[in-house]
């Protein structure tokens, strides 16, 4: 297991763990950085349709360990069994969280990821249920505004995460934003 205080340096520092095929965990930083800035944030015509039909019940870190195995279930994954267990140890100390969609009582799409002071760093998303992950992205930002959290890591930009908004910076503008997004006095609940 990835020491949680190990962990949290990491994420101030802005670098994360992965683990490779073989087992080894390495740690990334990449340049350029996606971030998914919250005021800009996009909200999708089909996940406006969802919400407003109450297809999901947004819940928060009601199965924070589920939603990791759930997105360490591709075919091609970095979540092995030491990053689970690292992040959720990291949760049962409160910086980790979960963000469910939930559907008739089921877990059916959520995310993951890693708070400190104010800023977010996602780490991975699944979803059973069409628009799901989605919804839960919804969620987490509106949650994140709430809390006036400044910055929403999405690590690498994909084109998953661009119709939402997300876009890369240079890793020194990100090192600047990150310093200032960590030492801000925030709670994520």
């Amino acid at each position: 297991m990835i020491e949680p205080e190990v962990l949290l340096q990491g994420y101030r520092l802005g670098v994360f763990p992965m683990a490779m095929a073989d087992g080894a965990i390495e740690w990334f930083s990449p340049d350029p950085r996606a971030i998914l800035p919250l005021k800009e944030f996009h909200v999708p015509h089909t996940v406006e349709r969802a919400v407003r039909k109450g297809v999901f019940e947004i819940r928060i870190d009601v199965s924070f360990a589920d939603v990791m195995r759930e997105c360490a279930r591709r075919p091609e994954t970095w979540i092995n069994d030491q990053i689970i267990a690292s992040y959720v140890r990291l949760h049962q100390l409160g910086h980790a969280h979960s963000i469910e969609a939930w559907q008739d009582g089921k877990l059916a799409g959520g995310l993951y990821g890693v708070a400190i002071g104010g800023a977010f760093f996602g780490e991975s998303m699944f979803h059973h249920v069409r628009d799901a992950s989605k919804v839960a992205l919804l969620g987490l930002v509106e949650h994140l505004r709430s809390r006036k959290f400044v910055l929403l890591d999405t690590q690498w930009l994909t084109p998953h995460l661009q119709q939402f908004g997300a876009i890369e910076v240079p890793r020194t503008k990100y090192l600047h934003l990150l310093t200032t997004a960590v030492n801000l006095p925030r709670s994520f609940l």
